[in-house]
């Protein structure tokens, strides 16, 4: 019995003292190694055992953490076992929605053109708005179980692009540049005098009391709200002009006016934006002789790089000759590379 005693106290997790307590920094064993013999134990080694298989969970989960995800994952993954198929919808959620939201538009265009009866009563541009709705209101209905938000930089850097590259590459060229004029005339002019309309107008009826006294804004809060509102896009109606064959020289014009005035909106957002966080009252005189330098660089600036890289894909489609199946790919590549080129240097994109 000494030398089965000796041997249990030589035992790497059987470290104890005399009394039965376990040594400080003593490794727990199973009850089953202590006591006077190897297949029984008394209950204070039991009870000690129940403890130190405690204190060991404690540790485990003070090492993985409370919120731990991926302890939590580990533990739901070897408790259900091997999963054949996973539901990946945070994965491929903004593209699928993307894609899902292009094909009803487009399945709901091929439907509106089966039937000529409906195509007369209702335009093309509302039944669009309408399915819109529609799809809106899937969605939110879905956030109640997963929220989902459409970013304003997807918006920005991939459906838009799309859109104005394929308005200007269908954009009757002539008839543009003949009535360019008149172009400028209603979009810079036009636009300006809109803007600043709206915002006197709003500050006037501050200033009688039209508007509520708890509305805390000045001068250039309403100016801004008035460059904001200023920019329309006809898009319903170039849609009806074109369903109704209306004359190409009122098309042309609205058209153009549609792209150029968001080159002067754009503008006098920033700067009226960066009037308000600086403040009124330390603008300086120098800052709106710049505001206007920005308002001619972002056009003009647009412009150039839209040209640019025109002269750049008309170079390079002089040697698709014998490939013509890649000349779309230059197309798409270098009007999204304008687009892209343009918002790198604060430009106007959608004039380049």
């Amino acid at each position: 019995m000494l030398l089965l005693g000796l041997m249990l106290l030589l035992l790497p997790g059987s470290q104890a003292d005399p009394q039965g307590e376990p040594l400080p920094g003593a490794p727990l064993v199973p009850p089953v190694l202590r006591g006077p013999g190897l297949g029984s134990s008394s209950p204070l080694q039991e009870e000690l055992g129940a403890s130190g298989v405690a204190l060991a969970r404690s540790t485990v989960e003070e090492e993985a953490g409370p919120g731990d995800p991926e302890a939590g994952e580990e533990s739901s993954h070897h408790g259900g076992g091997f999963r054949v198929v996973q539901w990946e919808w945070s994965y491929v959620q903004t593209p699928y929605i993307i894609a899902c939201w292009l094909l009803v538009a487009s399945v709901a265009k091929i439907l509106f053109h089966f039937s000529q009866r409906f195509t007369t009563v209702v335009p093309e541009s509302c039944m669009l708005i309408l399915l819109g709705l529609v799809l809106g209101g899937v969605v939110l209905l879905a956030n109640k179980k997963q929220l989902y938000q459409l970013e304003p930089a997807l918006f920005f850097l991939f459906l838009l692009p799309t859109i104005v590259g394929d308005a200007g590459y269908f954009m009757p060229a002539r008839l543009f540049f003949d009535n360019l004029g008149a172009i400028l005339l209603y979009a810079v002019v036009g636009t300006l005098w809109n803007a600043f309309c709206t915002g006197f107008c709003l500050y006037a009826a501050k200033l009688l009391g039209v508007i509520d006294e708890r509305v805390e804004a000045g001068l250039m809060d309403f100016l801004l709200f008035g460059a904001l509102i200023s920019a329309v896009d006809p898009v319903a109606v170039l849609a009806v002009f074109e369903e109704v064959h209306v004359n190409d020289t009122l098309f042309i014009i609205v058209f153009g006016e549609s792209l150029v005035n968001d080159a002067v909106t754009v503008v006098l957002y920033k700067v009226y934006i960066s009037f308000v966080e600086v403040g009124v009252e330390n603008v300086q005189t120098a800052d709106y002789f710049k505001g206007v330098a920005s308002f001619l660089i972002v056009s003009v600036g647009g412009t150039l790089v839209g040209l640019v890289f025109a002269v750049l894909l008309g170079f390079i489609t002089r040697f698709t000759k014998k490939v013509r199946i890649i000349e779309p790919l230059f197309v798409f590549l270098l009007v999204y590379l304008a687009y892209l080129t343009a918002e790198l240097f604060s430009l106007s994109a959608i004039l380049s």
